[in-house]
């Protein structure tokens, strides 16, 4: 029964691992295939490396991938807990269901067609925003030339798309806590208030720190549809919106280097680990018993 899931993390997971040497060579097509590219390609030590830390946008593009994700995490977390307590304690099951349905939709969206659902809501001329702004004297907004707003959209954007689905996840954990717990809370005379902070956010409280740290192992990721679909990749919100996914992208449109992508790639999956450990580290100091390892 494990079999195929440890083929696809062997396949996808592993054995990709051994093309991080791209990341020290300058790649060149070879004919005789990937395997004889890899080897007779230069070696140029950490010059891919460079593209990603001498340019001005460095900084821009590392602030906003650390900020962005940590609001998401921050944010994703505490309204999918929030939803997932207040889906569970309707007691119409079927509205419920209608709900959770209604829900997790906008995570099998593609940022593609979620993009062209913005830009009708956002559009300087016809958007549906603008019109109704209209209707009570304001002035257009070009929305897509404007970095003041796009900080706040993307993170609205984000949570309309994801906090479906990891709200059903906390949702499957609260409804496995065993009721007797609430049984003997209401005995003693607790209110749903007292019950939920005493007894449901306690008992999923593992499960809130073990998803919140594999989320900080992906800080230096980035959702690319999210950040170079929505914003239809407008020169004029790159202050806002540039992030080190979109910016290797541009890049190797430009140079073809795909060396430097590898580079790219190998530094955000490095710091992730590293993150990784450091925060596992502070929450076994805490709490062993609630630590990934």
């Amino acid at each position: 029964m494990v079999l195929p899931g440890a083929l696809w993390f062997l396949f996808f997971s592993y054995l990709p691992i051994l093309g991080t040497v791209i990341a020290f060579k300058q790649y060149r097509f070879h004919k005789d295939g990937f395997l004889a590219s890899i080897i007779n390609s230069q070696w140029v030590g950490w010059k891919n490396f460079e593209f990603l830390f001498s340019t001005e946008d460095a900084y821009i593009i590392t602030r906003n991938t650390i900020l962005y994700n940590f609001i998401f995490i921050v944010s994703g977390l505490v309204c999918s807990v929030l939803m997932a307590i207040i889906l569970s304690e309707i007691v119409n099951r079927k509205l419920a269901k209608w709900y959770q349905t209604g829900m997790f939709l906008p995570h099998f969206l593609s940022w593609i067609v979620v993009s062209y659902f913005a830009f009708s809501f956002l559009s300087a001329d016809k958007g549906a925003l603008n019109q109704l702004l209209g209707s009570f004297g304001v002035e257009p907004i070009a929305w897509y030339s404007e970095t003041a707003y796009w900080p706040y959209i993307l993170v609205l954007m984000n949570l309309w798309k994801t906090i479906g689905y990891t709200s059903v996840v906390y949702l499957a954990a609260i409804i496995g806590i065993d009721k007797s717990y609430y049984e003997a809370a209401m005995i003693d005379g607790a209110n749903k208030w007292q019950q939920i902070r005493n007894i449901t956010i306690p008992m999923i409280k593992p499960l809130m720190i073990i998803l919140t740290l594999l989320a900080i192992g992906r800080i230096f990721y980035s959702d690319f549809g999210l950040f170079y679909q929505v914003p239809r990749n407008s020169g004029s919100l790159f202050s806002v919106t540039n992030v080190i996914d979109t910016y290797v992208y541009r890049g190797l449109k430009v140079s073809g280097e795909i060396g430097m992508s590898t580079a790219a790639g190998l530094y955000q999956s490095f710091i992730g680990f590293i993150l990784v450990l450091t925060s596992n580290a502070l929450v076994r100091k805490i709490n062993k018993d609630q630590a990934l390892f």
